[in-house]
């Protein structure tokens, strides 16, 4: 048994989402094209392809570990549903590719394709006891196939309990694959579903498509490592399907960097904020900007008392408050450290009259969700006044945490948290401008209806400045004349790059400092859009 044999059938198509502009489709639309995509096919099939791919999976991903052997079996908990169908159809491949798997079912399972699945089981002499063994040790893999994207209460009871050792036993010895989602994660929002309990995997392999709770608020701890099995159904996504970003969605809209280029050809870029004794925060930001390849920066401080200079990068130019003409340049980043005082209130009123591409953050929203005029001239502006040099829309993005779009909407961050993709589209619709609402899975979204879920970043970022790092990155890319949403993708897909990266080297996730971010930004920038040619 330490040899498994070839599946029977053809192996199924496993995709990996990174960089794949997937479509992340919610569990309505999933069910809507599950319909279509079944439609002509042969009873069970889905539930087979699932099973089958999932077994594909697990020998594919542990043959080089010798983790599947009959020493150490595979430990399947399935539900009282299709996903314990799911889970059947895979102990019985693996039985069938001579890998020892045994099944723990609490409820048998009732649903008709499930029910085949478990008779498919038994006649091939998989194991299935209804009380789970008192330790998980013994196994060399553990799937959760308790409850699919279907599951619209908390767990409870056994299926609780199981939720909490399976979530165990992926923080001790790995090794926790997830069928379609983790059990008792909401799929559309990556919230636990009502409050309550969620399996912790640290992989998943997820049917059909991919979903936007696997990459949002919870949902990436709770998922690990996403696999797609399409499960040979085409799904062809609708205007309204949020995407992952990945490079192909913003690439193209970079300019070249020709032999003929000047600094004017990249646009200069000016960050306003920086209130007394908050200088360092624009300046952050700037830096940010120099590494993403604006061709000037300038930093115009609100407040007295800042640096004439900048000692490590003088490249940037600063400007005591109301000596910088706005009008002269080609994009505005705006709030970073700016307060709300006069000279903020007054800075930020200046900046919505100009016709430059605009980013605003933190202070700069709080002074528009606080007050309605501001808020008028910005959609107003966005709508019809501010224009670009080509006589298209002035490029606006607004780049919020949870609580700052809470405030401009008028709610709760709990609200916020509890709908992500909502909330950003929400906020995108009113302000008629392009949204970043950050967070863990942060998501653009456009008022023109297109949204994309961010896949990169990690704890790393969980510090001062990183929101002004990623300011600074999107105001350059704005000053180098990108369209604001492919803008917002890239500032948003790169700086999370970075994060990783760094981690990856070592110098995180823990003690990162927002400022290492920007030469790693550069690196990336070059190594995905300026690649040097031979």
């Amino acid at each position: 048994m330490t040899n498994p044999r070839p599946l029977p059938d053809h192996p199924p198509q496993l995709l990996s989402p990174n960089d794949r502009p997937l479509p992340l489709f919610t569990v309505a639309q999933l069910r809507e094209l599950e319909a279509r995509g079944a439609a002509g096919l042969p009873a069970h099939t889905l539930m087979v392809r699932a099973g089958a791919a999932s077994a594909h999976y697990l020998i594919e991903r542990a043959a080089h570990e010798g983790s599947l052997a009959t020493e150490h079996p595979v430990w399947i908990a399935a539900g009282p549903g299709n996903n314990g169908g799911d889970a059947l159809v895979l102990a019985t491949r693996l039985r069938q590719a001579g890998i020892a798997a045994e099944v723990c079912m609490p409820v048998e399972v009732k649903a008709e394709d499930a029910r085949w699945a478990l008779g498919e089981a038994r006649a091939a002499g998989v194991p299935i006891s209804h009380v789970p063994p008192a330790s998980l040790d013994a196994f060399g893999w553990v799937v959760d196939g308790l409850f699919g994207i279907g599951l619209a209460r908390p767990l409870e009871g056994i299926f609780a309990e199981l939720a909490v050792r399976i979530g165990r036993r992926a923080t001790t010895h790995g090794r926790v694959l997830a069928l379609d989602v983790p059990s008792g994660l909401d799929s559309d929002t990556g919230n636990v579903v009502d409050g309550g309990l969620a399996v912790r995997a640290t992989e998943t392999v997820t049917f059909l498509g991919a979903k936007p709770g696997l990459y949002m608020t919870y949902g990436r701890d709770l998922a690990g490592s996403v696999t797609l099995a399409p499960l040979g159904v085409d799904l062809p996504p609708a205007a309204d399907v949020a995407r992952l970003n990945a490079p192909a969605l913003f690439a193209p809209h970079f300019p070249a960097r020709s032999f003929a280029s000047h600094k004017g050809t990249f646009g200069s870029l000016a960050v306003v904020g920086g209130d007394t004794g908050m200088c360092g925060a624009p300046i952050l930001a700037a830096r940010a900007a120099l590494h993403t390849g604006a061709g000037k920066v300038h930093v115009a401080f609100v407040g007295e008392g800042a640096p004439a200079y900048d000692a490590p990068y003088p490249e940037l130019m600063l400007h005591p408050p109301g000596t910088l003409a706005f009008d002269a340049m080609d994009a505005l980043a705006v709030g970073c450290g700016m307060g709300r005082g006069a000279n903020a209130i007054a800075s930020l009123q200046k900046a919505l009259g100009c016709n430059a591409p605009l980013l605003l953050d933190a202070d700069a929203l709080n002074l528009i969700a606080s007050d309605t005029s501001l808020a008028g001239v910005l959609t107003a502006g966005a709508v019809k006044g501010a224009s670009g040099a080509d006589g298209t829309a002035r490029p606006c993005v607004l780049t919020p945490h949870p609580l700052e779009a809470a405030r401009l909407l008028g709610t709760d961050s709990t609200s916020i948290q509890r709908d992500r993709l909502g909330s950003a589209r929400a906020l995108a619709a009113r302000f008629a401008a392009v949204v970043v609402l950050k967070g863990a899975g942060t998501v653009i979204a456009s008022p023109d209806g297109r949204a994309a879920v961010n896949p990169t970043g990690n704890a790393a970022l969980a510090t001062g400045g990183t929101g002004d790092v990623l300011g600074g990155i999107i105001g350059a890319l704005l000053a180098e004349r990108l369209p604001g949403y492919e803008a917002a993708l890239a500032g948003v897909y790169l700086h999370g790059l970075a994060a990783e990266t760094l981690t990856a080297g070592g110098s995180g996730p823990a003690g990162l400092t927002a400022g290492e971010l920007a030469p790693t930004v550069r690196t990336l920038l070059n190594r995905l859009i300026y690649p040097v040619r031979d």
